[in-house]
């Protein structure tokens, strides 16, 4: 199946689906499938070390002939492992929580193309004239960490009324067929989508955190910034669980006099020690009182009901879309039909 899109014939891709960056949890493997089922992989490469970073990029592209890109959040230092990534000839870099314009002019000498995450249309205005290719705008309902504080549905027309002739990627709150149609129809060129793919044969995810997102309905999670470690004033979204219960038993204290703070209550997949209120989700190998720590996860978890190979999933959310679309196109017209004045007397 193919849908073509401003978003499909930037990237040279069938499907006008990206998979988010989830943190460790993005494998090569899980970057592949996606790309290889006709959508967009991205790997998150912010805290991985160079070697790692490096190595990472090469395992997906063993994987996969597809195009995928690389994330970096600008909270950090990007130089290095943004000239790993070029040097490696990655076609798509995106950025996350600051200024991509010192970058662009060496992303594009290299050949690649710019992604940015913005959460106002004022934001998206600026990066477009920085020199941008595309725009994701990221509505308040998505998981993980969140840049601004507009809901996905008045969020996405905004912007792309903003800038017009650019892509501009929905974020937050799609994790079926219907949420990419809805997107679409609102003039996204597509949908970029992190917790359906945390349920994924291909990711990392624990197999605790797996269990807590199958279990979650639409009010499960929390936004807040809680999970402050590793990554101060920074909100994200993330199911609620024992540490957010006993911080708001407490009365939601301020860092500094929340219950446990500092307490070790696992290691992750590494064996390095996890603090409470860490910003680091458990992944495969994680010990310890797993849930306990960060689960991040988007309002769409309620409607997710299992564990499927992400290719299957590329293709199900398209097939659903198409779907959905078709569905709407024959209700308007029998609409109209009925509503029709008879030309009969």
């Amino acid at each position: 199946m193919r849908i073509r899109t401003e978003l499909t014939e930037l990237l040279g891709i069938d499907i006008p689906i990206m998979q988010a960056p989830v943190g460790e949890i993005a494998t090569p493997a899980l970057v592949s499938a996606v790309s290889n089922a006709g959508g967009f992989g991205m790997l998150s490469i912010t805290w991985k070390s160079l070697d790692r970073t490096r190595s990472d990029i090469r395992a997906t592209r063993a994987l996969t002939s597809a195009p995928f890109g690389v994330n970096l959040v600008l909270a950090w230092d990007p130089a290095e492992r943004l000239a790993i990534a070029l040097e490696e000839g990655v076609p798509l870099v995106s950025f996350f929580w600051g200024d991509p314009s010192p970058y662009i002019d060496q992303i594009h000498r290299a050949g690649s193309k710019v992604a940015f995450t913005v959460g106002s249309a004022e934001e998206a205005r600026k990066a477009v004239a920085s020199g941008v290719d595309m725009i994701v705008a990221q509505g308040w309902e998505a998981g993980g960490h969140v840049w601004g504080n507009v809901a996905t549905l008045p969020l996405i027309p905004s912007v792309v009324d903003a800038v017009p002739g650019t892509p501009v990627v929905a974020a937050g709150g799609i994790v079926d067929g219907r949420g990419l149609a809805a997107v679409l129809a609102l003039g996204a060129s597509g949908a970029w989508i992190g917790t359906r793919f945390l349920l994924s044969e291909e990711a990392s995810a624990h197999s605790l955190y797996r269990e807590k997102l199958l279990a979650a309905s639409e009010t499960s999670t929390l936004h807040s910034e809680l999970f402050d470690g590793g990554w101060p004033r920074a909100p994200l979204r993330a199911l609620r669980n024992s540490t957010v219960r006993n911080w708001e038993i407490a009365g939601s204290p301020t860092p500094g006099n929340r219950p446990g703070e500092r307490e070790i209550v696992g290691t992750n997949q590494l064996g390095e020690p996890v603090a409470r209120y860490s910003s680091d989700s458990p992944c495969i190998g994680a010990d310890g009182d797993v849930e306990a720590m960060v689960m991040y996860a988007g309002q769409g978890v309620g409607i997710l009901h299992d564990v499927r190979p992400a290719g299957a999933i590329v293709r199900s959310i398209a097939e659903e879309a198409f779907k959905a679309v078709s569905n709407l196109k024959k209700n308007i017209e029998s609409e109209v039909i009925r509503e029709r004045p008879s030309t009969f007397e």
